[in-house]
């Protein structure tokens, strides 16, 4: 008889080789899985990821002012902002760019090492277009223009629904029915905002004109200033602008003159004369635009948003504009939001009384776009 202990060792001979053959047969991994609650089970402290090991995009702006500008590049800067804050990234911005060969070359620097790059003025659509098709797996998104490419969209807001609203306020303000307006450049969202603005005048006083220069300036506040004097000087009694500066309200405070302004709540500038202006919000679109790059379902397209939207609205009414001028403008604004009235809808004739559109015919996106016309009532000119 064989021994007990001989016996157990061979029987542990046994199972070790039986063990062994059959992990022989097994395929592995290398993933281990600890059980729960066990130190391997919890994660190794580290620092936070970067926006690089997150995978986020890398986002850009280019500016053609500076945001303490208080009106246009503000007010992007206040959308850039956003962005950032909802979604976690830190964007690249460049500041002061002018229109023209320097903005070609600050894109195709940004192209080498950005995904999304927004540009801020009309003046970089060509610029803009022509690193584009240089770069087709970078995204560029320009403001104001109308050449898109599958890697290049256009964003813009119907501003011209604020401007009708603030004209209505001016219509009712004004005593001598004589208006002035100082544009920035002949360019058509400048001519349609004017226009939207004159006709919600004439809404509320058949009688008013609106007497029209061109500063051919974004931002440039002596050059401004001195537009909106030659203007107060012919004896206007309300004065709106098209800049990003606040000149001409401040040129029209001097002479206590009613002043409107633009893009930003410029009422700081001048308290006691101030009526309202235009106001943008382009933190949704750049939030969305971002998120719709990251989720994949970003197409080129040319996104004009509504009052609506929210991209666009009308800065608070001045402390001194009368209770019920406020509530006819928070009316009026109530029909635009719910679609129940139209700013560009005839009958509409231009300033030679030639009819353009028609009894209840409503201009189409493209040729609100397209705009190179002055309605009746404006007295100015329109540079070739």
């Amino acid at each position: 008889m064989m021994p007990k202990k001989l016996m157990l060792s061979l029987t542990a001979i046994f199972l070790v080789i039986l063990s062994a053959c059959s992990s022989s047969s097994t395929p592995t991994t290398s993933t281990t899985t600890a059980p729960v609650g066990s130190p391997a089970a919890a994660p190794a402290a580290s620092a936070p990821p970067s926006q690089a090991e997150k995978k986020l995009p890398r986002v850009a702006f280019v500016y053609i002012g500076v945001p303490g500008d208080g009106g246009w590049t503000y007010e992007h800067d206040q959308g850039r902002l956003m962005m950032e804050k909802e979604l976690g990234i830190k964007a690249t911005t460049v500041e002061n760019i002018p229109e023209g060969p320097d903005a070609e070359r600050v894109f195709e620097e940004l192209a080498q090492k950005n995904d999304i790059i927004f540009g801020t003025s009309f003046g970089y659509m060509d610029p803009m277009y022509n690193v584009a098709q240089k770069h087709p797996n970078v995204k560029f998104l320009h403001a104001t223009g109308y050449k898109t490419l599958p890697n290049m969209g256009t964003y813009m807001g119907r501003e011209y629904q604020s401007a009708y609203l603030v004209g209505m306020a001016a219509g009712k303000l004004t005593k001598n029915n004589h208006m002035g307006y100082v544009g920035a450049f002949p360019i058509p969202e400048v001519i349609y905002t004017i226009n939207a603005f004159t006709l919600g005048a004439q809404s509320v006083n058949p009688n008013v004109d609106v007497s029209v220069v061109w500063s051919n300036t974004w931002f440039d506040p002596a050059t401004e200033k001195q537009a909106a004097i030659s203007l107060l000087d012919k004896g206007v009694d309300v004065l709106a602008a098209y800049q990003d500066s606040p000149a001409g309200i401040q040129a029209a405070a001097e002479r206590k003159v009613w002043g409107i302004g633009n893009d930003s709540d410029m009422g700081r500038f001048a308290p006691d004369t101030y009526i309202s202006n235009p106001k943008w919000n382009w933190g949704p679109y750049y939030v969305q635009t971002v998120k719709s790059v990251m989720d994949g379902t970003w197409k080129s397209d040319a996104y004009f948003g509504t009052m609506k939207d929210g991209i666009t609205d009308i800065a608070p009414l001045g402390k001194n504009v009368p209770d019920d001028v406020k509530a006819l403008i928070e009316k009026k604004k109530q029909e635009i939001l719910a679609g129940t009235f139209d700013v560009f809808q005839g009958p509409l004739v231009d300033q030679d009384g030639k009819v353009r559109f028609e009894q209840g015919k409503k201009m189409t996106d493209e040729e609100i776009l397209g705009t190179t016309w002055f309605v009746k009532g404006i007295k100015g000119v329109i540079p070739k």
